[in-house]
């Protein structure tokens, strides 16, 4: 026996039997039985991967495969019951419990990973495919979702997204945290991407702010996504986790929901949230749409922003930066220039009659909400040429580091590279030098993983 096996069968585990209670008592029987069901067509091996990321909440690791490698034995089920829905856990994580009992908050998440999938097999079936070709039947679909998932809160609008890598260095950790708490002490709320690093950091400062102004209930909103969520757990500072189908859904949940976006220092990811995000405010429909957008980082970081900068000018051009500000190394600076581009919008939506907790006037194209799937063919064939519309090309800049994403932490991508070797991406000269010289940059700051040697996933043709 090996000693990674040793290792994982001395790993302490608990079989648990849990009541939910709240929304779950009105899952029906076909909902249970799609999440029970292992065949063609059911979920439950989605539903044991994503329980599984939140019973091991707060993990230090960015594998994918990690959590299944230490609990090969865990297993889920759920029962319908005449008096509500049982949730039995088989050989999980110790680490979720104390004294016998699963820790509220782990539990909450739980019932989330649960609530979310059921909704998502029954509203998003197959035979609802056709309702989702079209730009408004998404819209729809992602207001569903949110509103299923009770993360739509009717109030002054306060929530602030931030974006940020789950891998960065201790002094930029501490940097969102000063954020975080000067957003609190301004009453705002705090929505990120769910895991660690950036996504936790301004979540842990708020919760002292908001303590202090005694603001409750806060809310702490995780959105994530089945092929994100093994390798970037909650974290346990989440109290609202909300789970989307696919990557293209969760960026516009971010854009639908918050009322301004942080961006700390990250990699591909923030990368690509920052393109979809500027390919939406590109276009003429939302041209006077206030939509506050702050960059900002250590006074450390102030390297990283110029390159990020420079890389947007380049390709999207400067109407593109004259969206956002970027404030370095002022944590109250940030807030303040955040809370006065909420007061913005507050009196945007009040003139427009559009409400507070849903932004139905933000126009997003149809060609950034269809599912891109990151094959080898579809990488390479992403048009990425300055020559077209800054829009169109940041839609295929955003797939291309999408695609990235996916071979350094989504399990179906990591196969297909493993087999056929990595995925190449080519185009303008002059773009892709830049694209490489930034992705070279990620690498160099250990921003792809937290931990061990990178090896890319992709290859730069320039």
């Amino acid at each position: 026996m090996s000693n990674n096996e040793q290792r994982q069968r001395a790993l302490p585990v608990q079989n648990a039997r849990i009541f939910p209670r709240g929304e779950l008592d009105i899952l029906s029987r076909v909902e249970v039985a799609r999440l029970r069901d292992a065949s063609s067509g059911g979920m439950h091996d989605l539903l044991r991967r994503c329980a599984l990321a939140v019973l091991t909440s707060g993990s230090a690791s960015d594998d994918p495969r990690a959590a299944s490698d230490l609990y090969p034995d865990f297993d889920i089920q759920v029962t319908q019951q005449d008096r509500g829905v049982l949730i039995d856990l088989v050989n999980a994580p110790a680490q979720a419990f104390v004294d016998g009992v699963i820790i509220k908050g782990i539990a909450e998440l739980l019932y989330a990973v649960v609530r979310d999938l059921a909704y998502t097999a029954i509203e998003l079936g197959p035979e609802y495919a056709a309702e989702l070709e079209s730009s408004e039947g998404i819209t729809n679909a992602v207001f569903g979702l949110m509103r299923n998932a009770r993360g739509l809160q009717p109030g002054d609008p306060n929530l602030v997204v931030c974006w940020g890598g789950h891998s960065i260095p201790r002094d930029e950790y501490l940097y969102t945290k000063q954020v975080g708490y000067e957003l609190g002490l301004r009453g705002l709320d705090i929505c990120t991407g769910c895991g660690p690093g950036a996504m936790k950091g301004p979540m842990k400062g708020a919760t002292i702010a908001h303590a202090k102004q005694r603001k409750h209930p806060a809310r702490y909103i995780g959105i994530t996504e089945p092929g994100i969520i093994a390798a970037e757990s909650p974290n346990p500072i989440v109290n609202h986790l909300v789970i989307m189908p696919d990557i293209e859904k969760r960026l516009e949940s971010f854009v639908r929901l918050g009322h301004g976006i942080i961006v700390f220092p990250g990699g591909v990811g923030t990368a690509e949230e920052i393109l979809y995000l500027l390919g939406i405010l590109l276009r003429e429909e939302n041209k006077d749409l206030p939509f506050p957008l702050v960059l900002t980082g250590p006074a450390v970081a102030a390297p990283y922003f110029e390159q990020i900068d420079r890389f947007i000018r380049l390709t999207l051009g400067d109407a593109a930066a004259a969206r956002y500000q970027i404030i370095v190394g002022d944590p109250p600076a940030v807030a303040r220039a955040m809370a006065a581009g909420i007061k913005q919008v507050r009196e945007y939506r009040l003139h427009n009659k559009d409400s507070f907790y849903f932004n139905w006037g933000l126009h997003i194209p149809l060609e950034f909400q269809q599912p891109f799937e990151p094959t080898h063919e579809a990488m390479a064939a992403l048009d990425l040429h300055r020559n077209r519309p800054p829009h169109a090309l940041a839609a295929d800049l955003r797939r291309a580091f999408s695609g990235i994403v996916a071979g350094n932490v989504k399990e179906p991508s990591m196969r297909r590279i493993e087999q056929y070797g990595p995925f190449e991406i080519n185009g303008d000269a002059e773009l892709m030098a830049s694209l490489d010289a930034l992705l070279r940059a990620f690498v160099e700051q250990r921003r792809m993983k937290i931990a061990g040697d990178y090896k890319p996933c992709y290859r730069v043709v320039t």
